[in-house]
């Protein structure tokens, strides 16, 4: 099959992953970028985007958020007699997310409890499918640098002020350290450490820390069923023991106490840091079934294949 993926350009971008996924499946595919083109060549940005697109000839689309770049008019039409999904990555609807559900009429989202409501929003088919591993690019560093040694990490953005309760009480029983964008007016009681962190770096972080934590942004992601930030898809990844949010039926991709722990509140956290920083063995070992369980059913290959078979991923009690 011959599919394209138009959304954000870049390495480290989730569309690079699918698209190594396609390949290692047997499927030929290209990368446009939506984003980079309308950036680099202004008005004419868009019809190259739409040449690269169709001169393809693709059997198959599959967009991300960013493929409204190339506006709506060129987008209907490259979808125009070809099978398109839209794949959604991020917990909130957006204006533009919901219009281009609505022009490509089938959608793929990563938090579950949003199925119905972008149904009502009036996009015919919505299936839930969450993130994964990619195996080129979440894997274990061999080493880290002295500086990224700590007990507990977090990689995240800090503008989200609910996870600040649960990183403040786990800073309070262990070396934290923060990293990630928008931490600049964090309370100082915070322990940020830096900025941003990707690929590789992202890799060290991961393995300098005991414990790799998960915090939600939002109140209402607590409450979700059986969904997770792609965070927790890059620390199995990157073979860490992964300590997060515990939601109804998250235990579908990964087992307490088998693949990580989950907690349920900050003081739950905080005894279960206590608890596996007390217990390095276990936790290794924990850590080293989470990625090989990970790896064993939870790759962007695995996602694709349900994908391209018009099926989400296949919980029992699915909306």
């Amino acid at each position: 099959m011959r599919i394209v993926v138009l959304g954000a350009g870049g390495a480290r971008k989730t569309e690079a992953s699918i698209v190594r996924a396609a390949r290692m499946l047997g499927h030929t595919c290209r990368l446009v970028s939506a984003v980079g083109w309308p950036r680099m060549a202004g008005r004419f940005g868009r019809r190259i985007g739409a040449y690269l697109v169709e001169s393809f000839e693709p059997d198959f689309l599959i967009f991300t958020r960013h493929a409204i770049e190339l506006g709506e008019p060129t987008l209907r039409r490259i979808v125009r007699g070809r099978p398109t999904v839209f794949w959604y990555f991020d917990p909130h609807p957006k204006e533009k997310v919901v219009q281009l559900g609505r022009l490509v009429g089938s959608m793929c989202i990563t938090y579950l409890a949003q199925v119905g409501w972008y149904r009502a929003a009036g996009i015919p088919e919505v299936r839930f499918l969450p993130q994964g591993v990619d195996p080129e690019r979440d894997a274990p560093a061999e080493s880290f640098p002295p500086q990224y040694g700590c007990e507990t990490s977090f990689v995240g953005s800090g503008q989200y002020t609910h996870r600040y309760a649960v990183l403040r009480a786990v800073a309070g029983v262990s070396r934290l350290q923060i990293r990630g964008p928008g931490w600049s007016n964090a309370p100082t009681d915070l322990p940020v450490a830096g900025g941003p962190v990707y690929g590789k770096r992202l890799a060290q972080v991961i393995r300098g820390a005991a414990i790799s934590l998960g915090a939600s942004a939002h109140a209402e992601q607590d409450l979700d069923r059986a969904s997770a930030s792609n965070r927790m898809w890059k620390i199995l990844g990157c073979g860490g023991f992964y300590l997060g949010p515990y939601v109804r039926e998250i235990d579908h991709f990964a087992k307490d106490g088998v693949h990580c722990a989950w907690y349920g509140d900050a003081d739950h956290a905080v005894e279960l840091t206590r608890q596996h920083l007390e217990d390095p063995h276990r936790r290794q070992r924990i850590a080293q079934a989470g990625r090989s369980h990970a790896l064993a059913h939870h790759t962007y290959a695995h996602r694709l294949e349900l994908l391209l078979r018009g099926e989400g991923y296949p919980l029992p009690t699915i909306l």
